[in-house]
Parts: structure tokens; sequence; C-alpha cells
């Protein structure tokens, strides 16, 4: 027999409670009895149904299993892989502490939003590396997420293609699942426009392979200056950067691929958003196992229970004689 449960401090209470309130009841018919010269032994009848049904009352609370059963254990989950932005401009402050720094606080909440699926993390500017490759491992994505720097990519325009064209990749040389259906889906963060010219014919594929893309813009309209390690960038004449949120590039890609645009901006996050659409994907069956398994058997001894506490509640029975 198997317990699903042990004695703790509750089940202790309980039994020391019972003992004590017993031995108090027991003193007082037996002191009762002997000043009225009468018997008193069915009164441990009593005491014999009453701790029967309390003893089952115990064994039911700490789940015994017994018995084997059969039960199919499946292992259900997506493929996520989230392509980050990391041009300069990610460390402008118009959304505060910086783009970069508010979105890898996020990115925390949605890795921690998924933690029974694989996470994969791809960072590009005009070129995409892979950061962390598809793993459940959310400690170490947490520790990739805080390496994450714009020097760690080439600076020299924002290019859409290569971190989809990566990721496009990545999944399809995944193995395939138990029942080949797909749940792959690519999240796009970025805060300005695409230059790439092979984004259409990249995203042309994506759409017809059913995978879901969604994207992400982050930063304002207004804009604000970049922040470098000599000062604020500057541009050829000598005048401070101003970067802006340019949305229409992701908005252009979430449509031609039937996904949606989210954004964070300084009155706006569309977080929980992007969460709750990628929850209510369904997730893909990627393992089943059939397992034996001990059944939790509780139910016969709180029945059990019931009826000796129905049988003392019902039968009477004089626990004095004279």
């Amino acid at each position: 027999m198997v317990w699903s449960g042990e004695l703790g401090i509750l089940e202790l209470s309980f039994i020391l409670i019972f003992i004590i309130l017993y031995i108090v009841y027991l003193w007082r018919t037996i002191s009762a009895a002997r000043a009225l010269n009468s018997g008193y032994r069915r009164v441990f009848y009593k005491i014999l149904l009453r701790s029967s049904f309390f003893i089952l009352l115990i064994i039911s609370l700490l789940g015994p299993s017994f018995g084997e059963s059969e039960k199919e254990i499946k292992s259900i989950g997506k493929d996520i892989f989230i392509a980050v932005d990391l041009s300069e401009s990610m460390n402008a402050f118009d959304i505060q502490p910086s783009r970069l720094e508010k979105l890898k606080f996020e990115l925390k909440e949605i890795i921690n939003a998924f933690a029974s699926d694989r996470i994969g993390i791809i960072m590009f500017s005009s070129e995409a590396y892979v950061q962390c490759p598809l793993t459940y491992d959310k400690s170490a994505l947490g520790l990739f997420l805080e390496t994450l720097h714009t020097s760690l990519v080439p600076n020299a325009g924002t290019d859409f293609g290569p971190p989809l064209e990566m990721a496009l990749e990545k999944i399809n040389a995944e193995e395939e699942s138990v029942t080949r259906q797909t749940s792959k889906i690519i999240i796009l963060i970025s805060d300005g426009e695409d230059f790439g010219d092979k984004t259409a014919d990249i995203a042309k594929k994506i759409e017809e392979q059913g995978i879901k893309l969604f994207t992400l813009g982050i930063g304002t309209e207004q804009g604000s200056k970049i922040m470098t390690r000599r000062g604020f960038k500057k541009d050829k004449n000598s005048q401070d950067v101003i970067t802006k949120l340019n949305s229409s590039s992701l908005r252009k890609l979430a449509s031609a691929t039937n996904g949606q645009y989210f954004e964070i901006n300084a009155q706006q996050n569309d977080v929980k958003k992007l969460i709750n659409k990628i929850d209510d994907i369904e997730g893909e069956l990627r393992d089943a196992k059939k397992m034996d398994v001990s059944s939790n058997k509780y139910y016969l001894f709180l029945l059990a229970a019931l009826i000796l506490f129905l049988i003392d509640a019902l039968v009477r029975t004089k626990t004095m004689t004279v």
C-alpha cells in the first residue's frame, strides 16, 4: 500500500484531541457509575465503535493507494522562438529605464508564463544569431536574457529577414512530434523600420507552413535620444539622433502572416495580451506514455467510516446499567 500523505500536525492534533476527550469521558462515566453502584462495561462498545470510524477517517486523510491501473501520460507544449532587435536604437530611454531593459523585464514574464513550453532566443540587427536554442530550462533562458546587449550584434540597420529565416530553419530542423501537428510560434520584437529585401518571401513561407507569427513594437512616437558609451548618438551634422517607434513594418509583417501586432509604449503594454493570445494556441502532443499507477482508495475508508458513524448515531446503547 502506498500513502499519498503522511501523519502531519493536523492529523496528530486530531488524534491527541480525540484521546484527551475520551479519557475525560471515561473518567466521568466510570466515576458516575461507581457513585451509582452500577455497571459501566457497555461504554467500551461505544468507544470501540467511535474509535473505529475515527481511525478510518484518519486513514482516508492519508490517501491509501493500492491496486494497479494503467494511465496515459501526455506531454503537450509549444515551440516559441523570440527574435529580439539589438540595434542601437534599443538603448533609447523613451521607455524607462530603456527600451531594451524594459523588454528584458517583460520577456521574463513571457518565459515564466510558458513553463511547459520550449523557448529559444534569437538576437538580430542587420544579422541574426541564436542566443539560446529551444529549451525547457527557464533558468538558462533567464541568464541569456540578462546578457542581451546592443554591442552583441553588428549595427548596420534593422533587417527582419535573417531572424525570421533562422527561426524558420531551426523550427523545421526539429524532429517530428508524435501527432505531427504544428504548434510553432515566432515573436519578432523591434522598434524600427525593416530595411531588408527578403522579409516578404520569408513571411510567405511562414504563412504557408501555418507557423504563428506575432510582432511586438517597443518605443513611442515622440521618441528620444540614443545613449551610447560616449554620450548621445549624433548624426553626420553632429546633431543628436532621435529614434521613434516605427510600427508600420511590424504591422505589415503581422498582417502578411495572419498574425497580430502588439505594442509597448509609454501608455500601453500589450504583453499580457500577447501571453493570452499564445496561451489560446493549442499545444502540440510531443509524447504519450502509458504508466502503471496505484489508485487512491481513500473513498472506501471514508465510506466505511460514514457507515459506522450512522450506526453510532442511530443505535443507542445505555452506557451504565443498574
